[in-house]
Protein backbone atom coordinates (compact mmCIF):
# COMPACT_ATOMS: atom_id res chain seq x y z
CA UNK A 1 0.00 0.00 0.00
CA UNK A 2 1.00 3.31 -0.65
CA UNK A 3 1.04 6.02 2.14
CA UNK A 4 3.70 9.04 1.04
CA UNK A 5 2.09 11.72 1.84
CA UNK A 6 -1.31 10.52 3.08
CA UNK A 7 -2.85 11.52 6.52
CA UNK A 8 -6.23 11.99 5.36
CA UNK A 9 -8.54 8.43 4.82
CA UNK A 10 -5.87 6.37 2.72
CA UNK A 11 -3.26 6.42 5.40
CA UNK A 12 -6.40 5.75 8.15
CA UNK A 13 -7.07 2.41 6.12
CA UNK A 14 -3.45 1.34 7.04
CA UNK A 15 -4.94 0.91 10.85
CA UNK A 16 -8.30 -0.47 9.88
CA UNK A 17 -8.74 -3.75 11.72
CA UNK A 18 -5.50 -3.73 12.78
CA UNK A 19 -4.74 -4.45 16.62
CA UNK A 20 -2.97 -1.36 17.95
CA UNK A 21 -1.74 -1.03 21.61
CA UNK A 22 -1.16 2.79 23.35
CA UNK A 23 0.91 2.78 26.04
CA UNK A 24 -0.17 6.39 27.87
CA UNK A 25 -3.49 6.20 26.13
CA UNK A 26 -5.29 8.02 29.51
CA UNK A 27 -2.87 11.13 28.95
CA UNK A 28 -3.11 14.06 26.38
CA UNK A 29 -2.00 12.90 23.56
CA UNK A 30 -2.66 8.97 24.33
CA UNK A 31 -6.21 10.29 25.10
CA UNK A 32 -6.23 12.23 21.17
CA UNK A 33 -4.72 8.80 19.68
CA UNK A 34 -6.91 6.49 20.75
CA UNK A 35 -10.26 8.60 19.59
CA UNK A 36 -8.22 9.25 15.93
CA UNK A 37 -7.26 5.26 15.82
CA UNK A 38 -11.19 4.43 16.70
CA UNK A 39 -12.15 6.47 14.07
CA UNK A 40 -9.69 4.59 11.61
CA UNK A 41 -11.87 1.52 12.64
CA UNK A 42 -8.58 0.05 14.44
CA UNK A 43 -9.40 -2.14 17.16
CA UNK A 44 -7.59 -0.02 20.28
CA UNK A 45 -5.80 -1.52 23.59
CA UNK A 46 -4.74 1.04 26.16
CA UNK A 47 -2.46 0.28 28.62
CA UNK A 48 -1.90 3.11 31.38
CA UNK A 49 -1.99 4.60 34.79
CA UNK A 50 -5.14 6.32 35.86
CA UNK A 51 -5.45 9.74 34.27
CA UNK A 52 -3.20 11.91 35.55
CA UNK A 53 -5.57 15.02 36.06
CA UNK A 54 -9.17 14.76 37.72
CA UNK A 55 -10.49 16.84 34.95
CA UNK A 56 -9.01 15.19 31.49
CA UNK A 57 -9.72 14.37 28.47
CA UNK A 58 -9.57 10.64 28.13
CA UNK A 59 -12.76 10.85 30.37
CA UNK A 60 -14.64 14.01 28.73
CA UNK A 61 -14.33 12.21 25.53
CA UNK A 62 -15.56 8.45 26.84
CA UNK A 63 -12.20 7.32 25.35
CA UNK A 64 -12.68 3.97 27.26
CA UNK A 65 -16.40 3.32 25.52
CA UNK A 66 -14.67 2.86 22.36
CA UNK A 67 -11.74 0.72 23.53
CA UNK A 68 -11.07 -3.08 22.37
CA UNK A 69 -10.10 -3.44 25.61
CA UNK A 70 -7.85 -1.37 28.33
CA UNK A 71 -5.28 -2.56 31.37
CA UNK A 72 -5.06 0.51 33.94
CA UNK A 73 -1.10 -0.67 35.74
CA UNK A 74 2.38 0.99 35.52
CA UNK A 75 4.07 0.91 33.00
CA UNK A 76 7.03 -0.79 35.27
CA UNK A 77 5.08 -3.27 36.14
CA UNK A 78 6.39 -5.86 33.77
CA UNK A 79 4.02 -8.77 34.56
CA UNK A 80 0.84 -6.92 33.45
CA UNK A 81 2.37 -5.02 30.61
CA UNK A 82 3.57 -8.81 29.51
CA UNK A 83 -0.52 -9.70 30.16
CA UNK A 84 -1.70 -6.36 27.97
CA UNK A 85 0.54 -7.52 25.06
CA UNK A 86 -0.75 -10.87 24.91
CA UNK A 87 -4.51 -9.83 25.15
CA UNK A 88 -3.70 -7.39 22.45
CA UNK A 89 -1.66 -9.63 19.94
CA UNK A 90 -0.48 -5.90 18.39
CA UNK A 91 0.13 -5.13 14.90
CA UNK A 92 1.13 -1.71 15.97
CA UNK A 93 2.50 -0.05 19.35
CA UNK A 94 2.56 3.75 20.30
CA UNK A 95 4.46 4.13 23.77
CA UNK A 96 3.62 7.20 24.83
CA UNK A 97 3.32 6.36 28.83
CA UNK A 98 5.69 8.66 30.73
CA UNK A 99 6.50 10.99 33.38
CA UNK A 100 5.87 14.38 31.14
CA UNK A 101 6.91 17.04 32.92
CA UNK A 102 9.96 18.50 33.33
CA UNK A 103 9.05 20.50 36.86
CA UNK A 104 7.64 17.72 38.25
CA UNK A 105 10.61 15.78 37.51
CA UNK A 106 12.94 17.47 40.12
CA UNK A 107 10.58 16.30 43.03
CA UNK A 108 10.88 12.84 41.63
CA UNK A 109 13.43 12.27 39.45
CA UNK A 110 14.14 8.65 40.47
CA UNK A 111 10.77 7.86 39.19
CA UNK A 112 11.36 9.75 36.54
CA UNK A 113 14.26 7.87 35.28
CA UNK A 114 12.05 4.42 36.14
CA UNK A 115 9.07 5.20 33.98
CA UNK A 116 10.67 7.07 31.27
CA UNK A 117 13.54 4.59 30.82
CA UNK A 118 13.14 1.29 32.54
CA UNK A 119 9.22 1.16 31.41
CA UNK A 120 10.33 1.85 28.02
CA UNK A 121 12.86 -0.88 28.31
CA UNK A 122 9.63 -3.00 29.77
CA UNK A 123 7.60 -2.41 26.75
CA UNK A 124 10.59 -3.41 24.27
CA UNK A 125 11.54 -6.54 26.56
CA UNK A 126 7.64 -7.90 26.23
CA UNK A 127 7.65 -7.83 22.99
CA UNK A 128 10.67 -9.59 22.72
CA UNK A 129 9.28 -12.40 24.81
CA UNK A 130 6.28 -12.48 22.63
CA UNK A 131 7.94 -12.59 19.25
CA UNK A 132 5.69 -11.55 17.09
CA UNK A 133 6.26 -8.87 14.20
CA UNK A 134 4.73 -5.24 14.50
CA UNK A 135 5.39 -1.83 14.15
CA UNK A 136 6.47 0.22 17.67
CA UNK A 137 6.73 3.81 17.93
CA UNK A 138 8.55 4.69 21.04
CA UNK A 139 7.33 8.17 21.86
CA UNK A 140 10.31 10.63 23.52
CA UNK A 141 10.72 14.16 23.36
CA UNK A 142 12.35 17.09 21.48
CA UNK A 143 14.09 17.92 25.23
CA UNK A 144 15.86 14.80 24.83
CA UNK A 145 18.72 16.93 22.36
CA UNK A 146 22.20 18.11 24.77
CA UNK A 147 20.54 21.52 24.58
CA UNK A 148 23.44 24.25 23.57
CA UNK A 149 20.88 27.24 22.87
CA UNK A 150 22.11 26.86 19.22
CA UNK A 151 19.30 29.11 17.02
CA UNK A 152 19.05 26.25 14.51
CA UNK A 153 16.98 22.87 14.98
CA UNK A 154 18.00 19.87 16.49
CA UNK A 155 18.53 17.18 13.57
CA UNK A 156 18.08 13.57 14.42
CA UNK A 157 22.22 12.82 14.60
CA UNK A 158 22.77 15.32 16.88
CA UNK A 159 24.00 14.34 20.42
CA UNK A 160 21.54 13.92 22.80
CA UNK A 161 21.36 14.69 26.89
CA UNK A 162 20.03 16.65 29.42
CA UNK A 163 20.44 19.08 31.87
CA UNK A 164 17.17 17.99 34.01
CA UNK A 165 16.03 14.65 35.40
CA UNK A 166 13.23 14.96 32.30
CA UNK A 167 15.39 15.81 29.71
CA UNK A 168 18.25 13.44 31.16
CA UNK A 169 15.67 10.39 31.13
CA UNK A 170 14.52 11.12 27.48
CA UNK A 171 18.42 10.82 26.41
CA UNK A 172 18.69 7.99 28.31
CA UNK A 173 15.54 6.44 26.95
CA UNK A 174 16.76 7.12 23.45
CA UNK A 175 20.10 5.73 24.32
CA UNK A 176 18.74 2.19 25.57
CA UNK A 177 16.29 1.86 22.53
CA UNK A 178 18.90 2.54 20.18
CA UNK A 179 20.86 -0.29 22.19
CA UNK A 180 18.14 -2.95 22.53
CA UNK A 181 17.00 -1.85 18.63
CA UNK A 182 20.92 -2.51 17.81
CA UNK A 183 20.82 -5.90 20.10
CA UNK A 184 17.83 -7.51 19.37
CA UNK A 185 15.64 -6.05 16.32
CA UNK A 186 18.54 -5.17 13.80
CA UNK A 187 16.92 -3.41 11.26
CA UNK A 188 19.24 -5.10 8.92
CA UNK A 189 17.48 -8.24 9.53
CA UNK A 190 14.14 -7.52 9.70
CA UNK A 191 13.10 -10.26 7.29
CA UNK A 192 13.72 -12.47 10.05
CA UNK A 193 12.35 -10.77 13.44
CA UNK A 194 10.16 -8.73 11.97
CA UNK A 195 10.05 -5.66 14.47
CA UNK A 196 9.90 -2.09 13.56
CA UNK A 197 11.31 0.08 16.26
CA UNK A 198 11.58 3.65 15.60
CA UNK A 199 11.78 6.73 18.56
CA UNK A 200 9.54 10.25 17.68
CA UNK A 201 10.98 13.53 19.38
CA UNK A 202 7.99 15.62 18.71
CA UNK A 203 7.80 19.71 19.56
CA UNK A 204 5.54 21.24 22.48
CA UNK A 205 1.57 20.28 21.89
CA UNK A 206 -1.01 21.99 22.73
CA UNK A 207 -4.93 21.13 22.26
CA UNK A 208 -8.22 20.95 23.65
CA UNK A 209 -8.13 18.43 26.94
CA UNK A 210 -5.21 19.17 28.45
CA UNK A 211 -4.99 20.25 32.37
CA UNK A 212 -1.51 19.30 33.53
CA UNK A 213 0.18 20.87 35.94
CA UNK A 214 3.37 23.89 34.44
CA UNK A 215 1.95 23.65 31.07
CA UNK A 216 0.87 27.41 29.65
CA UNK A 217 -2.19 26.68 28.12
CA UNK A 218 -3.89 24.74 30.74
CA UNK A 219 -2.31 27.28 33.10
CA UNK A 220 -3.87 29.85 30.81
CA UNK A 221 -7.25 28.37 30.51
CA UNK A 222 -7.07 27.44 34.25
CA UNK A 223 -6.97 31.79 34.70
CA UNK A 224 -9.14 32.37 32.34
CA UNK A 225 -12.19 30.41 33.14
CA UNK A 226 -12.41 32.20 36.65
CA UNK A 227 -11.20 35.75 34.89
CA UNK A 228 -7.92 35.47 36.92
CA UNK A 229 -4.22 36.90 35.24
CA UNK A 230 -2.36 34.43 33.91
CA UNK A 231 1.03 33.40 35.69
CA UNK A 232 3.83 33.08 32.99
CA UNK A 233 7.25 32.19 34.18
CA UNK A 234 9.43 32.13 30.94
CA UNK A 235 7.89 34.57 28.53
CA UNK A 236 10.90 35.08 26.36
CA UNK A 237 11.77 31.61 25.84
CA UNK A 238 11.18 30.14 22.15
CA UNK A 239 9.43 26.76 21.52
CA UNK A 240 8.06 24.64 18.33
CA UNK A 241 4.77 24.83 19.28
CA UNK A 242 2.55 22.68 17.06
CA UNK A 243 -1.38 21.48 17.46
CA UNK A 244 -1.28 18.02 18.88
CA UNK A 245 -2.54 16.56 16.24
CA UNK A 246 0.30 17.44 14.27
CA UNK A 247 3.14 14.92 16.11
CA UNK A 248 -0.08 12.56 16.27
CA UNK A 249 -0.05 12.46 11.92
CA UNK A 250 3.95 11.59 12.31
CA UNK A 251 3.79 8.83 14.39
CA UNK A 252 0.83 7.08 12.63
CA UNK A 253 2.50 8.06 9.21
CA UNK A 254 6.33 6.13 10.43
CA UNK A 255 3.72 3.54 11.95
CA UNK A 256 2.17 2.76 8.74
CA UNK A 257 5.39 3.33 6.84
CA UNK A 258 7.71 0.46 8.90
CA UNK A 259 4.61 -1.75 8.91
CA UNK A 260 4.23 -1.70 5.42
CA UNK A 261 7.32 -0.99 3.82
CA UNK A 262 9.80 -3.02 6.47
CA UNK A 263 12.66 -0.48 5.59
CA UNK A 264 15.12 -0.45 7.91
CA UNK A 265 15.82 3.40 7.11
CA UNK A 266 12.61 4.12 8.70
CA UNK A 267 14.20 1.98 12.34
CA UNK A 268 15.69 5.10 13.56
CA UNK A 269 14.67 8.47 15.19
CA UNK A 270 12.23 11.17 13.77
CA UNK A 271 11.56 14.47 14.65
CA UNK A 272 7.95 16.11 14.17
CA UNK A 273 8.28 19.34 14.56
CA UNK A 274 6.02 23.20 13.34
CA UNK A 275 7.38 25.16 10.46
CA UNK A 276 10.42 27.69 11.29
CA UNK A 277 8.08 30.38 10.87
CA UNK A 278 5.55 28.89 13.34
CA UNK A 279 8.01 28.77 16.39
CA UNK A 280 7.74 31.56 18.83
CA UNK A 281 8.08 33.06 22.33
CA UNK A 282 5.72 31.97 25.35
CA UNK A 283 4.76 35.60 25.76
CA UNK A 284 3.82 35.66 21.90
CA UNK A 285 1.73 32.58 22.61
CA UNK A 286 -0.67 33.68 25.18
CA UNK A 287 -1.15 37.08 23.70
CA UNK A 288 -2.54 35.27 20.54
CA UNK A 289 -4.35 32.78 22.61
CA UNK A 290 -6.27 35.91 24.73
CA UNK A 291 -6.95 37.35 21.76
CA UNK A 292 -8.67 34.19 20.22
CA UNK A 293 -10.04 33.63 23.85
CA UNK A 294 -11.52 37.14 22.99
CA UNK A 295 -9.58 38.93 26.73
CA UNK A 296 -6.99 37.90 28.99
CA UNK A 297 -4.03 39.45 30.54
CA UNK A 298 -1.05 37.76 31.88
CA UNK A 299 1.83 38.27 34.05
CA UNK A 300 5.29 37.47 34.49
CA UNK A 301 6.28 35.29 37.75
CA UNK A 302 9.62 34.25 39.40
CA UNK A 303 9.41 31.30 41.81
CA UNK A 304 11.62 31.03 44.45
CA UNK A 305 14.21 28.13 43.62
CA UNK A 306 12.54 27.77 40.07
CA UNK A 307 14.49 25.14 37.72
CA UNK A 308 16.28 26.27 34.92
CA UNK A 309 14.71 25.99 31.62
CA UNK A 310 16.41 26.41 27.90
CA UNK A 311 15.69 29.94 26.56
CA UNK A 312 15.48 28.40 23.10
CA UNK A 313 14.50 25.04 21.77
CA UNK A 314 14.04 24.44 17.86
CA UNK A 315 13.75 20.76 15.90
CA UNK A 316 14.65 20.39 12.41
CA UNK A 317 11.82 18.32 10.85
CA UNK A 318 13.94 17.87 7.08
CA UNK A 319 13.61 14.25 7.45
CA UNK A 320 10.62 13.46 8.18
CA UNK A 321 9.74 16.23 5.10
CA UNK A 322 11.83 14.37 2.71
CA UNK A 323 11.59 10.68 3.56
CA UNK A 324 7.71 10.59 5.33
CA UNK A 325 6.97 13.24 3.25
CA UNK A 326 5.43 14.11 5.98
CA UNK A 327 4.41 18.02 6.97
CA UNK A 328 2.60 20.40 9.25
CA UNK A 329 -1.03 20.83 7.98
CA UNK A 330 -2.01 23.84 10.78
CA UNK A 331 0.15 26.94 11.25
CA UNK A 332 -0.15 28.66 14.72
CA UNK A 333 -2.57 30.54 14.05
CA UNK A 334 -5.02 27.81 13.39
CA UNK A 335 -3.78 25.71 16.30
CA UNK A 336 -4.77 28.34 18.71
CA UNK A 337 -8.04 28.79 17.04
CA UNK A 338 -8.77 25.05 17.33
CA UNK A 339 -7.55 24.90 20.70
CA UNK A 340 -9.45 27.38 22.05
CA UNK A 341 -12.66 26.95 20.32
CA UNK A 342 -12.32 23.45 22.35
CA UNK A 343 -11.62 24.71 25.65
CA UNK A 344 -14.95 27.08 25.09
CA UNK A 345 -17.15 24.52 23.96
CA UNK A 346 -15.95 22.74 27.21
CA UNK A 347 -16.71 25.55 29.61
CA UNK A 348 -19.90 26.52 27.88
CA UNK A 349 -21.35 22.94 28.62
CA UNK A 350 -19.38 21.18 31.23
CA UNK A 351 -21.58 18.44 31.47
CA UNK A 352 -21.34 17.22 27.61
CA UNK A 353 -19.55 14.49 26.29
CA UNK A 354 -16.74 16.24 24.57
CA UNK A 355 -16.25 13.24 22.17
CA UNK A 356 -18.02 14.90 19.22
CA UNK A 357 -15.33 18.20 19.61
CA UNK A 358 -12.27 16.01 19.11
CA UNK A 359 -13.97 14.13 16.01
CA UNK A 360 -15.16 17.17 14.53
CA UNK A 361 -10.69 18.17 14.95
CA UNK A 362 -10.01 14.57 13.48
CA UNK A 363 -11.94 15.15 10.74
CA UNK A 364 -10.74 18.74 9.84
CA UNK A 365 -7.16 18.02 10.34
CA UNK A 366 -7.85 15.19 8.05
CA UNK A 367 -9.11 17.53 5.67
CA UNK A 368 -6.89 20.25 5.31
Amino acid sequence: MEVVGLIGMELMSSYKDKNVLITGHTGFKGSWLSLWLSKAGANVFGYSLPPPSVTNNYTLSSVSDLLSGETIADICDKSALKSAIQLAEPDYVFHLAAEALVRRSYYCPIKTFETNVIGSLNVLECLREWGQPCSVVMVTSDKCYENKGQIWGYRENDPVGGYDPYSGSKAAMEIAVSAYRQSFFPPENLEAHGICIATARAGNAIGGGDWAEDRIIPDAVRALSIDRTIPVRNPNAIRPWQHVLEPLSGYLMLGARMFHDKNPQFCSAWNFGPRYEDESTVSDLVDRFCKEWGYGEWEQISPQNAPSEASVLRLSIDKAVHMLHWMPKWDLNEAIQKTAGWYKKYYSDPAESMQDACFADIVAYMKA
